[in-house]
């Protein structure tokens, strides 16, 4: 079946396996299935509705709404919401069940929702209890002394990065797991004393890696495996690695990484990478099954499509953000685990037949709430015995067919947050201008004069001391202020590398410009000709082989 986008009005298709599944994740009441259409909107601007309800990287200063305590929160202090913070959020002291209402078939339900969200409190930054002095750090768990990282997991000493897991003494690493003592490392796995490293495995005391498993003591190579004082894929002595990285050290990394930058455009890239995978395409895809149109799946996913960040052994997903762990049958889910057959919500977990909700936990059988946890059979936060909840939400899923509601994500106008706030200009880059011609809100950045910089980062980080940490630092791209903490001059001096010449932003921004986008192309292998779906636009620089042609390249 082909469909136009209704928002960009670009061609999509739905296939008889979409149909299928929609048909699965409907619900039934009373022996009737209420049929969950096909989307409106094609999966690109499915993806960016429900990035747009996420912020994750902007923090703000504000008071709680309850305690009137001053704290760090991703609600900025104009936002209108109650935000609470995240121990108070968490207590009995207030009940959400204290906003229900009834819902009022006179008027469109998300309509209704948006006023439910106006009158219930919100977290103030989305931390989980399990965190140890961690206090601008949101979306993470288990963490330890760490500092403005987000959507990292089981790590200490992180620093400056995001979406990562179980790091030690890292700083400005992103989709990295498992490593120690790494600096802008983007997409790496057990990998030790490295940096400026990509797509790297198990590699250590390294500088500039592409795409390299077991090396060790390498610079500027691209996909070696198995080796060992290598500079720019050639072997070396350990004399002349120790000379070569000493004159690096001393001179800086920028040159260096231009240089590199240029020469790994001679070798081939992989057109997609995959471990373990069985009829999937996609782009960074773990022990995937039976997926498509798929990104950044970690730790096993089966039968799902649209999906990305997610994984941890979840099956049956379509259009979900940062899903998984034990999920099954699930469809336009941002942020959720452990849940089984359900649809349309932001930030639920461990639920079951959840429908229009958002920051759920533990609850079964609720459609339209917010912020309710271990509750069943509610309906806009009001408490229904089951025999009324299963007479009640038929007749509302009716409703919102008839009002054109029924089978999509929340609106964007429902977002609690501002385009440029959130993940969605991260993948869906637009201006101010283009944002609101497209009916997203926009924050503009406070004004504010930068102060003039006292101090500016020297090529070797031989030539710091620390005084710095008492000095001001102005970033070369955007001009805001920055400084260093001890904690990254110890670590910079470990490494020896040189200090930041950009605060953690821009810095974040370009790592994420080292990573293709979430879009396949169809092209054909520079080496065999065989056609490939693959991240890298035809139009691109680079040599994109098939995987055998590159397993014979590498091997």
């Amino acid at each position: 079946m082909k469909k136009y986008c209704k928002k960009c009005a670009v061609e999509f298709e739905i296939t008889d396996d979409d149909l299928e599944f929609y048909d699965r994740v409907s619900p039934v009441f009373g022996g009737k299935k209420y049929i969950v259409p096909p989307p409106k909107l094609c999966p690109d601007c499915r993806q960016q509705r429900r990035l747009v309800q996420r912020n994750q990287n902007k923090l703000y200063k504000r008071k709680c709404d309850f305690s009137g305590e001053e704290m760090i929160s991703l609600y900025s202090a104009d936002k209108t919401f109650k935000v609470y913070k995240e121990n108070i959020w968490w207590s009995d002291k207030w009940d959400p069940l204290d906003f229900g209402r009834d819902f009022d078939f006179s008027r469109p339900f998300f309509e209704q929702f948006a006023e439910l969200q106006a009158d219930v409190p919100r977290r103030g930054m989305h931390q989980d209890g399990t965190n140890e002095n961690c206090e601008y750090t949101t979306f993470g768990m288990s963490n330890k002394d760490c500092y403005l990282s987000f959507g990292v997991f089981h790590c200490e000493n992180a620093y400056y990065s995001h979406m990562s897991g179980m790091l030690k003494d890292c700083f400005d690493c992103l989709l990295s797991v498992q490593c120690e003592l790494c600096y802008e490392c983007t997409d790496c796995t057990n990998c030790y004393g490295c940096a400026f490293c990509q797509d790297c495995t198990s590699c250590q005391d390294s500088f500039l890696l592409q795409d390299c498993k077991n090396c060790h003591h390498c610079i500027g190579c691209k996909n070696l495996r198995n080796k060992e004082y290598h500079i720019y894929n050639k072997p070396v002595s350990k004399e002349e690695f120790e000379a070569y990285k000493a004159k690096l050290i001393e001179g800086g990394f920028k040159d260096e990484i231009q240089k590199f930058n240029k020469w790994k455009l001679s070798l081939p890239f992989v057109y997609a990478r995959k471990n373990k995978c069985e009829n999937s395409d996609g782009d960074y895809l773990d022990q995937a099954k039976n997926c498509h149109d798929c990104f950044d799946i970690i730790l096993g996913a089966e039968d799902c499509r649209y999906c990305q960040f997610s994984g941890w052994n979840g099956k049956d997903m379509y259009d979900c953000t940062t899903s998984g762990k034990k999920t099954e049958l699930i469809y336009e889910m941002m942020a959720t685990t452990e849940t089984y057959h359900c649809a349309f919500n932001n930030f639920c977990r461990f639920g079951l037949n959840i429908f229009y909700s958002s920051m759920l936990g533990n609850c079964k059988n609720c459609f339209g709430c917010i912020g309710l946890n271990y509750k069943e059979y509610c309906i806009l936060n009001k408490q229904y015995t089951k025999e009324e909840y299963e007479e009640v939400v038929p007749k509302i899923i009716e409703h919102i067919m008839a009002t054109h509601e029924w089978g999509e994500f929340f609106p964007a106008s429902l977002s609690p947050f501002s385009y440029n706030e959130t993940m969605a200009i991260e993948v869906f880059p637009l201006s101010k201008e283009e944002a609101l011609k497209a009916g997203f809100a926009w924050k503009d950045e406070e004004d504010k004069s930068f102060a003039k910089a006292t101090f500016e980062a020297p090529s070797s980080i031989n030539k710091v001391d620390d005084s710095v940490l008492n000095e001001v630092l102005a970033c070369k791209k955007c001009g805001k202020n920055y400084r260093i903490i001890q904690q990254e001059l110890e670590l910079h001096k470990k490494m020896e590398v040189p200090l930041p010449s950009h605060c953690f932003e821009c810095r974040y921004w370009a790592r994420l410009a080292l990573r293709n986008p979430r879009k396949l192309w169809d092209r054909k292998c520079d080496k065999c000709g065989t056609a490939i779906k693959t991240s890298y636009s035809p139009e691109r620089p680079e040599k994109v082989y098939c995987e055998e042609c590159y397993l014979k390249e590498v091997y």
